[in-house]
């Protein structure tokens, strides 16, 4: 301040002929203190003394508050140049208030945004409990809101209880998986923070450091803080070269200035009676870290340029004898005059800056340091970027982290969530803490922390990892794969022993076994049943126009003209025991074996109607289905007429049950070989097999809906097949002395 005052003195452009003077009082950083030595300075201590128009002073916001409110009703401009509080920028309450420092706003600004650059969204905060550490967390919080950016904890230290609360504060760091710790407080409060942290060996986390404690050197030069934090990130008060100042410091003596009684005093307790600065290094000389005392230099400029602004009458220039009430005499400085050129002071300061007050604040410009190791194992203080406003330069280059290496310390509750997934919160946690849900099939996420899984188009489908849409893949019952060669086989096989037996009824077509009950109606149901195993190969292979017409026309006909036979065959037997009674010989004559051929067809017609009309107006036509889910869309013949395929089955379904109730009525007619007993067991199997079939049907997607039809079809095939003929086969090939005819009608 002292060398300010003289600097200005010394100008010849800034208060020429005016010179400028100042009161020194000490407030022991007490404001109680402070108030009386600013009432003093105010008011005067006795008459002789004159009165001050401004003062600098209000080191803690706390004071500055007190000062201002006491010194506003007498419009006296207090400055300070450390008061940091938001609260003071308010200019109805505080409308006397100036001040060299930047309001902390900004500085929690800025470290909220080195969190946000970082990816740091999990932070542990520690807090002085007063408006200092409060208000700075709350702007922190509101500047993060949105950012993902979420507080672990909160612990606040109060210098009354330091021990107590530092202890607890060290115990939550250790317990916390945050690693980055915001620390808002005093320097003395953080040397007893990092004193605890020391004690349970808690050394691995990294610091961000407010302007209280980010230069303090006596936390730099102590060996607990070396072990705890190291790599500290911190926002300092802007620091600035002052020409001249070095040597003015070390040209400074007692002796050279014996009436200056605060140089004598000061000289005493700082140096002990050394008569010169030369060699001497100490805080005292030290001026590569001018940050306090630079806002201290800007306060004592913008007092003068405001006073110069105040006594630069364009009048008295001039005139120099005229008399202009508006023009302000040095001698009659009024505080009010004073407060309003303060107001609008714009000047350049001799290291080529622009000053000039935002209402009670100046722009605001910080430093950004980093603490880093020295090879002798100390911590050094190196610059590694500036705040402006609200702009961040940093070289993230030069920063050496808590680590020790140039490798970002990882902060965060929950790792990113891969493209693939998506996030899901926590209940009752904060929403930085969620699990990642791998998207459902069908769904994809291409980013990372991707809030919702997107649903792909239905012509696509999500890949394996769930970050692409890929189109789907044809899918349909082939012959080339497993289940495909299964049902072939089995169709070839049975349409294959059935052949066979049609080869031994033909040989042995003489016998009374074969020629019982109409040996046409047999050979024309093993035609009928090797055309149902044959039909069923119609639905293996890629569904085309043709094929869906063909293969349900092929399946209802063949196994109407199978049905129809063992209906007939039925009703044969029951006319033939019918006409033993007396009086009932007509009924076997007139159903014939022509009328038996005619029943055949009829029934069998019936169903080519069907089948006619179904596939004139409404047939099956090849269509993807889109709407199974799964990578494989699989192409099928479309029922574009249920009614039409629910009549195809439905006459099958009236011929069974009626072959059915026919056989059951024949089953205890007497004979050796009663064929009835064949025929319902084999309808039972043949009923079974279709009832289950409609529910199966139903509930199978895609392909293996057609893989159930065909599975019927065999069943049933098979059903009809061992069931009939394989008896008949056994007799005839290895029971021929039961191949008569006195034997089948003998009971």
């Amino acid at each position: 301040m002292v060398f300010a005052v003289e600097e200005i003195n010394h100008s010849a452009t800034l208060l020429p002929g005016v010179k400028l003077g100042y009161h020194i009082r000490d407030s022991c950083g007490l404001p109680p203190w402070a108030m009386q030595a600013a009432l003093s300075l105010v008011g005067g201590d006795s008459a002789s003394e004159q009165t001050v128009s401004l003062i600098i002073g209000g080191s803690s916001s706390k004071t500055a508050q007190i000062l201002s409110r006491i010194l506003g009703p007498l419009t006296v401009p207090l400055m300070s140049y450390t008061a940091s509080c938001p609260c003071l920028s308010d200019r109805l309450q505080y409308p006397n208030f100036f001040r060299t420092m930047p309001s902390d706003i900004y500085q929690a600004r800025a470290i909220a945004q080195l969190s946000i650059r970082f990816n740091w969204t999990w932070i542990g905060a520690v807090v002085a409990k007063n408006d200092y550490g409060l208000v700075a967390i709350k702007v922190f919080q509101e500047e993060t809101q949105g950012a993902g950016v979420c507080l672990a904890f909160v612990e606040t230290l109060q210098r009354e209880n330091i021990v107590s609360d530092a202890r607890r504060a060290a115990l939550t760091i250790q317990a916390s998986t945050a690693k980055v710790i915001l620390i808002f407080t005093w320097y003395t409060d953080v040397r007893e923070l990092f004193l605890q942290l020391a004690k349970i060996n808690v050394t691995d986390r990294q610091f961000l450091a407010s302007e209280a404690w980010s230069t303090s050197g006596d936390l730099l030069q102590d060996p607990v803080t070396s072990k705890v934090a190291r790599g500290v990130l911190g926002v300092a008060i802007r620091s600035s070269a002052i020409p001249g100042f070095e040597n003015y410091i070390r040209s400074l003596n007692p002796s050279g200035r014996p009436d200056d009684k605060f140089l004598k005093k000061f000289w005493e307790k700082m140096f002990g009676g050394t008569e010169s600065l030369d060699g001497v290094q100490n805080h005292f000389t030290d001026i590569s870290q001018l940050r306090v005392t630079y806002n201290v230099y800007l306060a004592v400029y913008a007092a003068a340029h405001a006073l110069h602004s105040l006594l630069s009458c364009p009048a008295r220039e001039s005139s120099p004898g005229s008399n202009n009430s508006s023009c302000s005499s040095p001698k009659d400085i009024k505080p009010i005059e004073l407060l309003q050129h303060l107001n609008n002071v714009n000047f350049t300061t001799p290291q080529g800056e622009l000053f000039y007050f935002q209402g009670a604040d100046i722009p605001a410009k910080y430093d950004l340091v980093n603490w880093q190791n020295t090879p002798d194992g100390s911590l050094k203080l190196v610059l590694i970027g500036r705040v402006d406003g609200f702009d961040l330069h940093l070289n993230e280059s030069a920063i050496q982290w808590s680590t020790g290496s140039n490798q970002v310390p990882i902060s965060v509750c929950s790792e990113s969530c891969p493209p693939g997934s998506r996030k899901a919160n926590r209940k009752g946690e904060p929403l930085c803490c969620f699990d990642c849900i791998q998207c459902a099939e069908g769904e994809i996420s291409n980013t990372i922390d991707s809030l919702h899984c997107e649903l792909c188009p239905h012509e696509f489908w999500s890949n394996a990892e769930r970050t692409a849409c890929i189109p789907r893949q044809l899918d349909f019952l082939s012959f080339n794969e497993t289940l495909g060669i299964t049902l072939t086989t089995a169709a070839v096989s049975g349409a294959a022993v059935t052949t066979a037996v049609f080869v031994v009824f033909l040989y042995y077509r003489q016998t009374p076994m074969v020629r019982a009950n109409n040996s046409e109606l047999s050979f024309l149901l093993l035609l009928s049943l090797k055309l149902c195993f044959l039909c069923s190969l119609v639905f293996i292979g890629r569904p085309s126009v043709w094929s869906c017409r063909f293969q349900q026309a092929a399946f209802g006909i063949s196994f109407v003209l199978c049905v129809s036979c063992l209906q007939i065959k039925t009703i044969v037997v029951l006319a033939a025991f019918r006409s033993a009674r007396p009086g009932a010989g007509a009924l076997i004559r007139w159903f014939g074996p022509g009328q038996q051929r005619g029943s055949v067809c009829l029934f069998s017609f019936i169903q080519v109607f069907i089948c006619i009309v179904w596939l004139l107006f409404s047939p099956p036509v090849p269509q993807v289905n889109l709407d199974i889910p799964g990578i494989k869309v699989t192409l099928e013949c479309a029922m574009a007429s249920v009614v039409g395929f629910s009549l195809v089955l439905g006459y099958i379904g009236l011929l069974a049950c009626t072959s059915l109730f026919l056989a059951f009525l024949a089953r205890k007619l007497p004979d050796n070989f009663n064929e009835a007993k064949l025929i319902t067991f084999s309808m039972l199997i043949f009923c079974a097999v279709w009832i289950a079939f409609v529910p199966a049907y139903v509930s199978s997607p895609g392909k293996y809906a057609v893989a159930v039809e065909i599975f019927a079809i065999l069943a049933s095939s098979y059903g009809l097949l061992f069931c009939i003929f394989a008896p008949k086969c056994f007799i005839i090939l290895l029971r021929p002395e039961k191949n008569t005819r006195k034997h089948l009608m003998v009971r």
